[in-house]
């Protein structure tokens, strides 16, 4: 089973959490990106993330069914929020079960880093001496060649 979606509205990690697990699974983990304080040195007071809403539905369904078939682990369950956020709160969580540990944890790892290189999703970030800047992204392979 796998559930994904971008939202702009505040991720329940509990409620993440708790859309996976089996009675045969032995192991259910939570993965949390938040928003941070600081980023390459410069202090930061909060950031905006913004996305082609229907693309970055598309491939992140597909990236967590490609971990599926890579790690066997079909429990997952990924989600992106968009818009305006503050320091601390919760961007994306990814909750993953199984089994064993192991293969919880390396599918939960294995859908963050797909993630941070393919969604097209873009972070604006807010600088506390007002300053704001784009960070760089990827364009995912779906999309082929672009800018």
């Amino acid at each position: 089973m796998s559930r994904t979606w971008i939202t702009e509205s505040p991720i329940a990690a509990a409620a993440v959490l708790e859309m996976v697990g089996a009675p045969d699974d032995g192991a259910a983990v939570l993965f949390l990106g938040t928003v941070r304080r600081e980023n390459e040195g410069r202090p930061v007071r909060g950031l905006r993330y913004e996305a082609y809403q229907s693309m970055a539905e598309t491939e992140l369904a597909t990236i967590v069914r490609e971990v599926q078939e890579r790690t066997g682990v079909q429990d997952i369950v990924a989600v992106h929020r968009v818009g305006e956020l503050q320091i601390g709160e919760v961007s994306v969580a990814i909750a993953a079960s199984s089994p064993h540990r192991a293969a919880a944890f390396d599918a939960a790892r294995a859908v963050i880093e797909e993630i941070k290189h393919r969604l097209p999703v873009w972070k604006h970030e807010h600088y506390a001496d007002g300053a704001a800047r784009w960070l760089e992204g990827a364009i995912p392979h779906s999309a082929g060649e672009g800018p």
